[in-house]
């Protein structure tokens, strides 16, 4: 794969050489520096880029300059670098039209001239942007591959562990690729024995489980140590906030996580109101960013082992799992939600073949003009449906309400009408499934008039309600129910027994003494990232509370 290229751009032509200087000794070794005198210039280097196949990583323009505007030519630039980022280089004068290039035309930063000293006002913007254009497009690798049918459940399973895990592989379909039936001959695989998946030095593994997979990979999947402080179980956004204050204030702090960080929100494309990030940031590089954190502080992370019991043991709480366990002296629950399953006949044999619960930013470009059709209502269905839009030739939005205002944010409300190939269906349902081995079509359901349509369609993503993972805490653990976990005032207003302690709750703290619940899953939580994170860090206040106490 031949270097991405940098393009900067100003009319000015000591600005330019200043500018091409510092990024060229900064990122000259990884990167081609590409720079012009004009919009007009800039945007036929990208033109010729294009034509030749060579990747643009960043546009960097001035915002004065005449004849055409940095925007101006920026909003051109995406014809030709569609996955650019774009930096504006902008006069204290011009923040309010950066801003607005935010909304307009997808601009990723801005920043005001001058940039001196570069160590401490440009390369750290720059590495940023570059970071997260990286790990959207990873170099091509061979080291893990991937054999199985392009609609088999168990192929997205492993593909959206790897995804979710940062781990680059490369997918070979055996109905399209003849790569793929040499591979499965090489291996002698069954049908059944699908996929395979093909890790350097290691035995070939058929059909895994996620928990052999990470052992192949060397993901860590065994505690360290026998005993900790503090154990986290869910990797969401309220599990990674509670894991990066208590390991940085010296808590031994494992974390337990059965699928991969992030929670739902490491499958949103773009988080758009979290504070501190005007362009936004997607929920990957939102978790990316907190686990890299939290390992620096030393917290643990055991991935994909899933908590079957929790067990009360004196001063001490253990998780236990299929096989093994570990022990701590308090534990925070954030095990988060999952989307409610919808109920429509025929979707529970399609699920993994054409019909998903939730939706990975990757997963769109698998939908690279075809028609999809998105369940939901709330800010996750929004921001699917945005970034399916980018690939797909049509995305239907099916409300089971009469507005989306509803339940979605305004400024996704108002992306969404003005985007042309995304239809919102109100007042609909889909109300059965039809497909030989993978989605082919639905039938959609005017809820008003009863009346239904056939709509042909290959994938169907499912956005609906919130369903807590809580049933490993037993009965021991007070919940609502629908399983939401009460905490704090809310037991003692359920009953004299719910809370047995002579002291009063603490604020997070359950039913059970030392054992904490932040996030999605306890009740009548915000359900926002920012509260999630609120939440996670201020359940290590009360962790240090309760250990003061025991």
């Amino acid at each position: 794969m031949s270097k991405a290229t940098i393009v900067t751009v100003d009319d000015d032509p000591m600005v330019l050489r200043a500018i091409t200087r510092d990024l060229r000794a900064r990122y000259g070794s990884d990167y081609r520096i590409v720079r012009a005198s004009s919009g007009a210039e800039a945007l036929a280097a990208l033109e010729e880029l294009a034509l030749r196949l060579r990747p643009v990583a960043l546009i960097a323009t001035d915002q004065r300059m005449p004849g055409m505007t940095g925007t101006e030519m920026l909003e051109q630039a995406r014809r030709h670098a569609p996955e650019a980022k774009l930096l504006l280089l902008t006069a204290y004068a011009d923040t309010d039209v950066a801003i607005k290039a935010i909304n307009d035309i997808g601009l990723d930063y801005y920043l005001v001239k001058p940039w001196d000293p570069p160590a401490e006002r440009l390369y750290p913007v720059i590495d940023d942007l570059l970071a997260d254009w990286q790990r959207a497009h990873p170099r091509e690798t061979d080291d893990v591959r991937v054999v199985g049918h392009r609609w088999s459940d168990r192929s997205h399973e492993i593909k959206t562990f790897l995804t979710r895990n940062y781990v680059p592989y490369r997918w070979v379909d055996v109905d399209r690729d003849t790569e793929g039936h040499r591979l499965q001959a090489l291996a002698e695989a069954e049908v059944d024995e699908l996929p395979l998946v093909f890790v350097p030095d290691k035995e070939v593994l058929r059909s895994p489980s996620t928990l052999d997979l990470a052992a192949a990979l060397g993901l860590r999947t065994r505690a360290l140590q026998p005993l900790y402080d503090l154990c986290i179980v869910g990797a969401g956004p309220a599990g990674l906030a509670a894991a990066v204050y208590a390991a940085s204030e010296g808590l031994r702090t494992v974390v337990v996580e059965r699928e991969a960080p992030g929670g739902q929100a490491a499958q949103s494309a773009s988080i758009e109101n979290y504070l501190g990030f005007p362009r936004g940031l997607s929920g990957a590089d939102l978790t990316q960013r907190a686990v890299a954190q939290a390992g620096r502080f030393g917290a643990e992370m055991l991935l994909a082992r899933d908590v079957v019991s929790l067990q009360r043991r004196g001063p001490v709480r253990a998780v236990c799992f299929d096989t093994g366990e570990l022990e701590a002296r308090a534990i925070v629950v954030s095990t988060g939600v999952s989307y409610r399953r919808l109920e429509a006949s025929g979707l529970a044999e399609l699920t993994g073949r054409g019909v998903y619960y939730g939706a990975n930013a990757s997963d769109a470009v698998q939908c690279k003009g075809d028609d999809v059709l998105i369940v939901g209502a709330a800010n996750s269905a929004g921001q699917a449906a945005l970034n399916l839009a980018q690939y797909a030739g049509r995305v239907v939005l099916v409300v089971r309400g009469s507005s989306l205002e509803e339940g979605m944010s305004l400024y996704l409300v108002a992306r969404i009408q003005a985007t042309a190939n995304i239809e919102v269906r109100l007042r609909s349902e889909v109300t059965d499934a039809r497909g030989d081995g993978h989605l082919e079509a639905v039938t959609l359901t005017d809820r008003d008039s009863g009346a239904g349509e056939h709509v042909a369609v290959n994938w169907l993503f499912v956005f609906i309600g919130a369903s807590p993972r809580t049933d490993w805490l037993g009965g021991e653990v007070a919940r609502d129910a629908k399983g939401f976990i009460l905490t704090g005032q809310d037991l003692l207003g359920l009953s004299p027994t719910a809370w047995a302690e002579a002291r009063p709750p603490f604020t997070l703290e359950t039913s059970v003494p030392g054992v904490f619940a932040a996030g999605d899953v306890r009740l009548d939580s915000m359900k926002r990232v920012a509260s999630a994170v609120g939440e996670g860090a201020m359940s290590v206040y009360l962790v240090h509370r309760y250990l003061a106490m025991t």
